[in-house]
């Protein structure tokens, strides 16, 4: 189930049991351990929206007591305007961004996704489903390619093509995988081929490829292989927070690029000797890459700005209540 030295070291007390959590509801927890599935109740130190599936936990008496310190943590600021970071999936070995051959791609979506993995230490592989709907599927593959050197990328026809053999050396025992992506590109499908399941599958629009919620939370399941997957909800919204490290690791050809400029704090908007607008100039740097960059820097930067101060006012309404 991907346990290990690291979780077993965290483990103190003689009296508990650890269990590793497959689904999260509003107050309670479902989890999975030697001695089966068990449902739990979080402690009252615990909260239920800062546990994801994935975790391991400590419980004892069907209490859910704390969560483990993770290997890996896959998070989002939470849709909408909301001001709060939403924990996704923990303990993950890869992350499968899932597209269609269609509509659906969106490299810039798909950047976000690539972010997250790499924010979380996470090896992503973009998967490129319905491979028999594209006149030319591999230009596909060649976009998504372009994104970073180095990207594992799959295309395939989840209906008829070998889904497992493709998947497979991501999905041995111990192994850990989350599926994320849009609703309509053929997630369902996959989880299974993976599972040997047989998961509603919905049908998509065809003005617009996009297919309606046929998963509605997040679920840790074993795979036929022997791995564990964590199947998520379409996901079209993806805004960052706390994730420069995973934007510099993302870009880390820009983010070098940049340590070359004349100026230490270049804003690389017109500033003389700044090396980013000089690799544009020579057509070495995408000037639309670099626009992605810079924007994904910002958004981050507020969100996560917002957050803080928000965490901040938090704790003095709970440290310094208003008098009655």
């Amino acid at each position: 189930m991907g346990w290990s030295g690291q979780f077993s070291a965290q483990v103190t007390e003689s009296d508990v049991v650890p269990v590793r959590v497959t689904a999260v509801h509003r107050a309670r927890i479902q989890a999975l351990g030697a001695m089966g599935a068990v449902d739990l109740i979080p402690a009252s130190t615990l909260s239920t929206s800062t546990v994801a599936v994935g975790d391991w936990v400590v419980a004892r008496d069907g209490v859910a007591l704390r969560v483990l310190d993770r290997h890996s943590l896959v998070a989002r600021k939470a849709a909408g305007s909301n001001v709060a970071r939403q924990v996704i999936a923990a303990n993950l070995d890869a992350l499968f961004i899932v597209s269609s051959c269609n509509a659906d791609f969106n490299a810039g979506r798909m950047e976000r996704f690539l972010v997250l993995a790499a924010s979380a230490g996470v090896e992503p592989v973009v998967v490129l489903t319905k491979a028999d709907t594209a006149e030319n599927p591999e230009s596909f593959v060649t976009q998504a390619q372009a994104l970073k050197s180095g990207l594992a990328v799959v295309l395939m026809d989840a209906k008829r093509g070998d889904v497992r053999g493709q998947l497979a050396p991501w999905c041995g025992p111990g192994q850990t995988v989350a599926l994320l992506g849009s609703s309509g590109v053929g997630k369902t499908t996959i989880v299974n081929a993976l599972t040997g399941g047989a998961a509603a599958v919905q049908d998509v629009r065809d003005d617009d490829a996009k297919g309606r919620h046929t998963t509605t939370g997040r679920y840790l399941v074993a795979m036929t292989d022997g791995g564990w997957l964590i199947d998520t909800p379409g996901m079209r919204e993806v805004q960052l927070s706390d994730a420069y490290d995973g934007i510099g690791l993302f870009f880390d050809d820009l983010t070098a690029l940049s340590l070359t400029c004349k100026f230490r704090n270049c804003r690389h908007a017109g500033e003389p000797g700044c090396a980013v607008q000089g690799a544009i100039a020579a057509g070495d740097l995408d000037p639309a890459r670099f626009v992605r960059w810079q924007k994904l820097l910002a958004e981050d930067g507020t969100n996560t700005a917002t957050m803080e101060t928000s965490a901040l006012r938090a704790a003095g309404r709970r440290f310094y209540p208003k008098k009655k």
